[in-house]
């Protein structure tokens, strides 16, 4: 298969069956200082355009490795702007198939300014329009920060995800440590979501595209689907260390979609649908109960694109402190503040269930009633408190046990006024989904108002 024949397959992976149509097919490099004499290059190494999936209007670039390596020249990233402003206009998603050599040397500063032109869409379209790129091939140098500045990055078993290629990198080189691998960029970075197949990769693109809005300004018109699975159906899930099954079953059958498994397992963030209405899941995951820099920057990032795009948000809180290590003492000050900072100030409906423990600040930053959540709902089986008992005990001198035992219960802390519902874990569904339809016309703006009407 050829290369301009390779990256029409993959677009046609991903949209409705014959619904791509072209842009600027016969688009090609120009001359410039340090490339006099260019040959004509079949749509310069990208073919663009638009099409559907689900019947949505979606846009998307590919580019095509055999043009030389898909490498990104002056014509080239003019053409991923052209798209990016008609993307902005109309509202719509944008999907990128990067392929991509890197900057093309042979046009100089020209192919320079390119990428940060590139670099100022994306910025722009940022909170306005979903974006997702999806690494097939190479993704190196300055194509790097498309992942960045993605809102969802996918990338094969084969791509290759880098600013700097392994064997630059001081001490290192790609046999010892090949920090561009999808391994690396989904497990150890958290850059990227990654897939052993094509195959996969384009039909996770299709899900995620179809319970998406598409855009910032009419998602619940686009996004709601119609509920098929019983409002009232009791949980049977309810142990609250593994957060994938029961998200899953608090959902409505089928429309669990996890983001970025593989990253910072001891947060689970997922999309679902709560009586048809998309809904952001972020989760305490795993019997440990502490939360890491990781876990909080992967936290923070899901909780900051659901609020850009009205996505509301439900957390479902096990949490008892923050990693006590000296590589996650590097940053978990900085990234759990972000964290609170993004709770606090999202003006999404905002529904917090604790499940298990509640136990110290870092319950706190999960999305507490303290932080602004609208709704707070807590199993009967809860822990709310301070600290550990063992770790009381370090600094009071007195009984573990002892202090353990008067951590506070679900029912205590509603007398607190810190939890608004105390409830059985099998009707976690249905107080849920009552919560979010009693917040449906929660409004997003301060409130204003002149004077009282009294």
């Amino acid at each position: 298969m050829s290369g301009t024949s390779k990256a029409l397959g993959r677009i046609a992976s991903i949209l409705d069956d014959s619904s791509f149509a072209e842009i600027g097919a016969l688009v090609t490099a120009r001359s410039t200082d340090l490339n006099a004499d260019p040959k004509t290059l079949a749509s310069d190494g990208c073919i663009t355009g638009y099409g559907t999936i689900g019947g949505r209007c979606v846009y998307v670039y590919s580019q095509d490795a055999s043009v030389l390596g898909g490498s990104i020249g002056e014509m080239h990233a003019r053409k991923i702007v052209n798209l990016y402003d008609m993307a902005i206009r109309t509202g719509c998603p944008v999907i990128g198939i990067v392929d991509c050599a890197g900057m093309r040397l042979e046009e100089g500063s020209d192919a320079l300014y390119a990428f940060g032109r590139i670099y100022g869409r994306m910025t722009k379209a940022s909170g306005l329009i979903p974006q997702i790129t999806a690494v097939v091939g190479n993704c190196g140098g300055g194509a790097g920060l498309f992942a960045g500045l993605s809102d969802f990055t996918f990338i094969s078993k084969d791509g290759k995800l880098f600013v700097n290629a392994p064997d630059t990198i001081t001490g290192n080189y790609t046999a010892k440590n090949d920090t561009s691998a999808s391994t690396y960029q989904s497990e150890v970075s958290g850059n990227a979501e990654a897939f052993e197949t094509e195959a996969e990769l384009f039909a996770r693109v299709r899900e995620l595209v179809d319970i998406l809005p598409s855009n910032n300004e009419t998602p619940n018109d686009e996004a709601e689907g119609t509920a098929t699975d019983d409002l009232n159906r009791l949980i049977t899930y309810t142990v609250p260390g593994d957060a994938v099954s029961l998200a899953s079953d608090i959902a409505d059958a089928g429309s669990f979609i996890e983001i970025r498994p593989a990253y910072a397992k001891e947060i689970m963030t997922a999309f679902v649908r709560i009586d048809g209405v998309v809904t952001g899941v972020i989760a305490n995951n795993g019997d440990g109960k502490l939360l890491t820099a990781d876990a909080c920057d992967k936290a923070a990032d899901f909780a900051r694109f659901c609020d850009a795009f009205d996505i509301q948000i439900l957390t479902l809180t096990n949490v008892k402190g923050f990693e006590a290590s000296a590589d996650n003492e590097k940053r978990i000050a900085r990234s759990a503040a972000s964290l609170a900072a993004v709770f606090a100030s999202a003006t999404v409906p905002k529904v917090n269930v604790i499940t298990g423990d509640a136990i110290g600040n870092a319950a706190n930053i999960m999305n507490a009633k303290a932080l602004g959540a609208d709704m707070t709902i807590a199993w009967s089986s809860a822990r709310v408190g301070i600290m550990e008992g063992k770790l009381a005990a370090q600094i009071t001198g007195g009984s573990a046990s002892d202090i353990d035992a008067g951590l506070n219960g679900a029912a205590d802390a509603a007398r607190r006024g810190y939890v608004d519902q105390v409830i059985d874990a099998a009707d976690s569904r249905k107080y849920i989904a009552a919560a979010f339809e009693m917040l449906y016309s929660k409004s997003g703006n301060d409130l204003y108002k002149k004077h009282t009407s009294v």
